[in-house]
């Protein structure tokens, strides 16, 4: 731990105005900023893309046994959200596999959805490629012209395209979609066209207040990055679904903000992560506790995230709150992502980082290519 270096960068304050448009965008070359607002192009692009695809066609095999999702990152993170709107009450389960193999248990009589923003992805082609050979009912969902459609291709299996020009992180929505449609369609949740659209609508507004234009003073995700710099945000859902949403700001915050960060769900993290207020500043950086609250909760779990806000607060832990929007499951989501996505960038340029590159996860996967393939 290095205390005298982040006293200095706590020191040295924000890099940069939020409210300055024009240093936002010169701050912001791979227009990250322009990625998020398009969330709720992604939906409605996506629902087309969906019609051309004719992935309703999956309900012809009728209800799978199991729906499983396959894919990794920023495109991965699509079987998070079709598992929070199935939520617990979904008739059948809904898993995810983030690696090389599907579970033994996958066969004919499964559903396997495998994703990937590039279409390159080697574990997610892997997984497709063992789910057409033990014969399950697939679905691809990548980019035109790439190795995993190239597979789709050649087993005649329904395909959606993924736009290019976006990260897989800012594709969210055009990655999700044909999850949420192809499951619609088996009568796995309620994502309709017409509830696509309402969350496509939610999105735009919450785009609008978010926007580089707005102050401060009124952009929820301005203030949320200025809350969280200089800090290590723990970040906790008070639900399975808000849950997901602090994984998904926990990935954000390290690819836009190249931040640190920690995330849980209550009430498991009132098992273990609450201990850390008792030195909230152990890490040399004082803890941020980022509360995601759901408008759906277990009466006992809003009881214990009131109590565990208000514990924070006389432990010396500042909290940072988003309240989710909505009754259904995707607007719920899309309220707690869409803050949070545009928050990641705005604390990345407040720390001096461009929001795009990744070039950690580059070098890294060359470096396991090389030595993948031998001398």
């Amino acid at each position: 731990m290095n205390t005298e270096a982040d006293a200095l960068i706590r020191a040295a304050g924000p890099r940069i105005d939020l409210d300055d448009v024009a240093a936002v965008r010169a701050a912001d070359p791979g227009s990250m900023l322009d990625n998020v607002a398009s969330a709720g192009d992604q939906v409605r692009q996506a629902v087309i893309a969906c019609e051309r695809a004719k992935v309703v066609d999956v309900r012809d095999g009728g209800r799978p046994r199991a729906v499983v999702v396959t894919g990794m990152g920023g495109s991965g993170i699509a079987g998070h959200v079709l598992q929070a709107v199935a939520g617990p009450e979904c008739p059948v389960p809904v898993e995810r596999v983030r690696g090389w193999t599907l579970p033994a248990w996958v066969g004919s009589d499964d559903l396997v959805i495998a994703v990937s923003s590039s279409g390159h992805t080697a574990e997610t082609t892997a997984c497709a490629t063992t789910a057409l050979e033990r014969g399950a009912r697939t679905v691809v969902v990548a980019a035109e012209g790439s190795p995993l459609v190239d597979l789709a291709n050649g087993a005649g299996i329904p395909w959606v395209p993924v736009p290019p020009g976006r990260p897989p992180r800012a594709n969210l929505w055009a990655l999700s979609v044909p999850l949420l449609v192809a499951a619609d369609a088996l009568g796995v949740v309620d994502a309709e066209a017409s509830r696509l659209e309402e969350v496509a609508a939610l999105l735009d507004g919450l785009a609008a207040r978010c926007a580089p234009s707005v102050p401060s003073t009124d952009n929820p995700a301005k203030q949320l990055a200025h809350e969280l710099f200089g800090t290590l945000p723990m970040i906790w859902g008070s639900s399975d679904l808000a849950g997901i949403a602090a994984y998904r700001l926990l990935c954000q915050l390290a690819e836009n903000a190249k931040y640190p960060a920690v995330n849980g769900v209550l009430p498991e993290a009132l098992h273990n992560q609450v201990v850390t207020f008792s030195a909230p500043q152990a890490s040399g950086l004082p803890i941020r506790l980022v509360l995601l609250r759901d408008t759906v909760e277990q009466w006992q779990v809003t009881i214990a995230a009131d109590e565990a806000d208000a514990l924070a607060l006389e432990s010396g832990v500042s909290v940072s709150r988003l309240m989710a929007v909505g009754e259904h499951p995707l607007q719920r989501m899309a309220s707690l992502c869409a803050v949070g996505d545009f928050a990641s960038v705005y604390l990345g340029l407040l720390g001096g980082v461009d929001p795009t590159p990744i070039r950690p996860i580059e070098t890294l996967k060359s470096r396991v290519r090389e030595r993948q393939d031998g001398p």
